[in-house]
């Protein structure tokens, strides 16, 4: 039986990959921010489910609803989830593929606070979304 916030953060990536906001409210704390690291255009911190949930629309826009993620594994404890993915997008002509990454949530109250993610080559991320 998995640990109750790998549940919580596996529906989150499920809804992410449908498309489904309404779940992702749903998931959230009031006061979630989201990091994104790098240089690309879509870098930075985003504060609140309002600016986080815009941030997945425009990323869902600069792709074309292309963006892809798979979980490879997931380890999770009382506090932290950690997830192991690998992305995929298209984007004016570039591919983006087998993209490797780590995305550290932290989880208090049933309830997604904070996210941080990092790709295996941020070069590479930066290049694609720039």
């Amino acid at each position: 039986m998995a640990h109750p916030n790998e549940e919580l953060v596996r529906r989150g990536f499920a809804a992410f990959g449908a498309g489904d906001m309404a779940t992702l409210d749903g998931l959230f704390a009031d006061d979630i921010v989201w990091h994104v690291g790098g240089r690309s255009p879509l870098s930075g911190d985003y504060a609140g489910k309002e600016a986080v949930l815009g941030y997945f629309g425009r990323l869902g826009q600069e792709t074309g609803g292309s963006f892809r993620i798979e979980i490879h594994d997931m380890l999770a404890n009382d506090e932290h989830v950690v997830a192991l993915t690998t992305a995929s997008a298209q984007r004016q002509g570039k591919s983006l593929s087998d993209a490797p990454g780590v995305q550290v949530f932290h989880v208090r109250d049933g309830r997604v606070t904070e996210s941080w993610f990092h790709a295996g080559d941020q070069y590479a991320s930066d290049e694609f979304f720039t």
